[in-house]
């Protein structure tokens, strides 16, 4: 299909063809299957691909849209999940040998809503070992390959799905993000990636992270496409304690290309340390669109978000081990050799560090809220360098060589921290061709707002009509 090769493949435009009856859902679906066989052996994006699933779906969809029984703007559109979703009938992986086999017998929650939106599956993607990593590179499944160099990590956790929607191998992913890992994927591979606010999208049946600070969001091609996920999935869950019991309006109309008046914060300090020379000159290139649109931009002074990194590593560890404690005291070979050793340094941290580090985050999260009441959202980059090499484990930053983990997520930890909604775009590229990311941290339960203001600089700029060359 023609629609395959260009800026096209989104929701926002297959939608209304598919309602029409001028694109049959079969007819994408097949296609859309051809293009995973032929460009899967290079991308690695996917754990399991449900063809049969995916195609019987289709013509049920395609039965069901033609007899006038139309669901609504996902009805009939092909989509991938991370493989960290329960999904009733299909192994769930993680990503891990220790759940090679795992097969749940019910449905997530998103994911329940998501077939009753009419979407079909086409599968399961790649993802770092548990979520428990930046890069994508997992020990058992292989590495993801960025569709814009294969040489390049995908960016993680949720790597499989930013190399698929950014591939054109489905029109829309589902992720989870407790330090980054939408964001960060979504900027390592020139789409959008959006982290709710906390609680707003239901996390029961998917396999835990840090219960306290896993997201769960859409991947997509567009911001449109973005908003429209998240309108399908957001809203409370029974079974979930941290499911918010309200949500804000989540669409963004065509009309609201404009932002003038809007306050948008800039952080000099942390967000702009350590950058790479490219990403600082796009991001600050992004600021200054921003503002001739009529957005007011002004500094703001953040208070303790220096600790951001360690903060965050005091509460991820003992929440993850709570979950891995029994599999790494019995079957510790079964984990890959980094996921193995970082958990087992962290075994020993005492129950009194992470309390205190949580009264920590309650004091971070309440200063950062303090600091968002003077601006709408705030504008710094998603990650700090383009996509490192498959092999590197450090980055060079000017003089600085850092910690190619480290330096992935130290500027999307905030996001989780705070609990704010956050949204990477693509806002250019650096001179070797390789996405670079712009971040819009917003208010909480504001995400009308962020979204406004990522539709508005989106569709002033080109950037998201780009499409990775053909591996």
């Amino acid at each position: 299909m023609e629609l395959l090769n260009d800026e096209n493949l989104t929701i926002a435009n297959m939608a209304p063809l598919i309602r029409k009856g001028q694109l049959s859902p079969v007819e994408l679906t097949e296609a859309l299957l051809e293009r995973i066989a032929r460009l899967q052996p290079s991308l690695n994006a996917f754990i399991t691909v449900t063809s049969d699933l995916a195609l019987k779906q289709a013509r049920r969809a395609e039965k069901e849209i033609s007899k006038g029984h139309y669901r609504g703007v996902l009805h009939g559109i092909p989509i991938s999940l991370k493989d960290l979703f329960y999904t009733a009938g299909i192994r769930t992986t993680a990503g891990s040998k220790i759940l090679r086999r795992f097969i749940p017998k019910e449905n997530s929650a998103v994911v329940d809503r998501l077939l009753a939106a009419g979407t079909i599956l086409l599968g399961k993607t790649n993802l770092h070992e548990f979520a428990f990593g930046a890069t994508n590179v997992n020990p058992h499944y292989g590495p993801v390959h960025n569709p814009w160099d294969l040489s390049r990590v995908s960016g993680g956790s949720s790597g499989g799905s930013a190399a698929a929607v950014s591939a054109g191998l489905c029109l829309a992913s589902l992720g989870t993000d407790t330090g980054g890992s939408i964001r960060l994927p979504a900027a390592a591979c020139g789409i959008v990636g959006l982290k709710p606010t906390f609680g707003l999208i239901p996390t029961h049946g998917v396999i835990p992270l840090s219960f306290s600070l896993d997201h769960v969001g859409p991947l997509c091609r567009c911001v449109e496409d973005a908003a429209l996920v998240l309108s399908a999935i957001a809203g409370q869950d029974a079974p979930g304690p941290r499911s918010l019991r309200r949500g804000g309006k989540t669409t963004v109309p065509s009309s609201l290309k404009r932002i003038r008046g809007l306050r948008v914060g800039v952080p000099k300090h942390y967000f702009f340390d350590r950058l790479q020379r490219e990403v600082r000159y796009r991001v600050l290139t992004a600021h200054s669109t921003l503002e001739k649109m009529g957005a007011e931009i002004q500094e703001v002074k953040l208070e303790g978000i220096q600790d951001t990194v360690d903060l965050a590593a005091d509460i991820i560890f003992p929440e993850a081990m709570t979950f891995h404690w029994k599999w790494l005291s019995k079957r510790p070979g079964d984990y890959g050799e980094d996921l193995r050793t970082r958990m087992q340094s962290r075994s020993s941290q005492t129950a009194v560090t992470y309390l205190q580090a949580l009264q920590r985050r309650q004091q971070y999260s309440d200063s950062f809220k303090k600091a968002m009441e003077s601006v709408d959202v705030l504008a710094v980059p998603t990650i700090p360098i383009v996509a490192p090499r498959i092999k590197e484990s450090e980055v060079k930053i000017g003089r600085w060589a850092e910690n190619v983990r480290v330096a992935l997520l130290r500027l999307t930890f905030p996001g989780n921290l705070s609990g704010l909604p956050a949204i990477s775009i693509p806002c250019g590229f650096s001179s070797e061709k390789l996405p670079i990311g712009l971040q819009l941290i917003g208010r909480r339960l504001e995400e009308a707002t962020l979204l406004r203001a990522a539709y508005a600089y989106e569709q002033s700029t080109s950037w998201h009509k780009m499409f990775p060359p053909d591996p």
